[in-house]
């Protein structure tokens, strides 16, 4: 029996399950109602960790970590710690974290040998969480894989729903760049991991680096609706939240090497391009 645990069932690792689950005899996830999920057994994530989790992160096979971190910090590297440590799973640690690790680089390409250096709070937490999940991968014996992800989309979250309901913005900021992930790109990556079993620090990102527009205007026009007026970053910024205002601090174009060869090959969707042609076939961004 191979025993997948689930920290957090959110969209990627929703996915992931969809997707890849048929490689699990049983999946377990966690939420913070507990409500039933199909196919998955869900424990109620309370303060505290309760003995259901604290048994399963004892005897899972591979763990996959994808809550991110809160004031405390990793939700679940404190409370589940011992048991993991001391379990009985040899199978890897699958952490998701975010390209945001590395901060500011002014636009310049980078790749897994730059040093995590954001400076804002949710990226050193980010930091702090992954150096966490290796530590006690070291403790363990067991191999741990770091995923930075870009920016998520795919199957009820992408730009043609945004065009479609009016929501989308196109906020133009000269020479900003962004990397972007297809969420089935993600599923194969976290599948690639879990066969590999070894310690791998991994940016799982598309090819093309584009501005925050290009996805809009792309998807505009598979709509055949006219794009949003383009706003200037400056203006928008008076109205954005703090955390919205970090997020666009950042420049940087992330190289992804390393994910080609734990894949073994390409991307399903190399570029937002094909990734929501494909999405637009399937009716994403289609009129109720």
């Amino acid at each position: 029996m191979t025993t997948l645990l689930c920290l957090g069932l959110g969209y990627c690792a929703g996915r992931f399950v969809a997707l890849q689950g048929g490689a699990f005899s049983r999946i377990l996830g966690t939420s913070r109602d507990g409500a039933a999920r199909g196919g998955v057994e869900m424990i109620r994530v309370d303060a505290d960790a309760s003995p259901d989790l604290v048994e399963a992160a004892r005897t899972a096979d591979v763990v996959l970590a994808s809550a991110a971190p809160g004031e405390k910090g990793d939700p679940f590297l404190g409370p589940l710690h011992a048991a993991i440590a001391a379990g009985t799973g040899k199978g890897p640690l699958v952490y998701l974290s975010t390209i945001g690790v590395y901060g500011d680089t002014g636009g310049a390409w980078i790749d897994e040998d730059a040093p995590p250096a954001a400076t804002a709070p949710r990226g050193r937490a980010r930091i702090a969480a992954e150096e966490g999940w290796r530590a006690l991968g070291r403790e363990a014996g067991r191999p741990v894989a770091v995923l930075r992800l870009g920016g998520i989309y795919g199957p009820g979250r992408n730009a043609l729903i945004d065009v479609a309901d009016g929501s989308a913005r196109c906020i133009e900021r000269e020479g900003q760049m962004f990397n972007r992930i297809h969420v089935d790109d993600i599923a194969g990556t976290i599948r690639a991991s879990v066969a590999q079993a070894t310690d791998v620090t991994v940016n799982v990102v598309d090819d093309e680096p584009a501005p925050a527009c290009a996805p809009v205007r792309f998807a505009a026009g598979l709509l055949g609706r006219p794009a949003p007026a383009a706003v200037p970053f400056e203006e928008a910024a008076a109205t954005m939240s703090a955390m919205a205002r970090s997020f666009w601090a950042d420049n940087r174009r992330v190289r992804n090497a390393r994910l080609h060869a734990l894949l073994g090959g390409g991307l399903i969707y190399p570029t937002y391009r094909e990734g929501l042609a494909a999405l637009f076939a399937q009716g994403e961004g289609a009129a109720p």
